[in-house]
């Protein structure tokens, strides 16, 4: 029996699956829950390192403080680390097959996503990571920015061939 591929271009995947989180197969309940408890930790982090602070964002924005820039760095660099480490050790996924990370072109409209994407993240100081750790700490005025993203990826999946892509 041949071993599937995993890669990280959705096109690739499947070819009936146009996003690669759009998966066919039914999650376990105890998948589900290592989903939820890994969330959970996340949020926590999130939390403790005051990354879902709007004043920390404020700072960040504003370049009073490095804070934000350091995390946001070593997150940049552990991915970096990560992303070499499977290529060269040639590592397979939980399931036995083999990662394959292809190249990606540039395109035209992605510094437009990314200023309207720090822009809305100026303005609302969150990021759809925080979003969820924002609003489980309490902070529910957050769900107006949750519902606005869920919003803007609509639109953005309804009217994607009228953009620079």
């Amino acid at each position: 029996m041949a071993k599937k591929t995993i890669t990280l271009a959705a096109q690739e995947m499947d070819p009936n699956c146009v996003a690669p989180n759009s998966s066919r197969k039914k999650e376990s309940l105890g998948t589900l829950l290592t989903y939820l408890v890994l969330g959970t930790l996340f949020g926590i982090i999130f939390v403790k390192a005051e990354i879902i602070s709007w004043f920390r964002i404020q700072e960040m924005f504003r370049l009073q403080s490095f804070h934000m820039y350091g995390v946001i760095g070593s997150a940049v660099l552990t991915g970096m680390i990560s992303i070499q480490v499977i290529k060269r050790l040639k590592l397979k996924s939980f399931q036995g097959d083999p990662i394959i990370i292809p190249t990606k072109p540039f395109r035209k409209g992605q510094p437009i996503g990314g200023f309207i994407f720090g822009l809305g993240w100026a303005i609302t100081g969150a990021c759809p990571g925080p979003l969820f750790a924002q609003i489980g700490s309490g902070y529910t005025v957050v769900l107006v920015t949750l519902i606005s993203a869920l919003a803007g990826t609509w639109v953005y999946g309804r009217f994607e061939k009228y953009f620079p892509n």
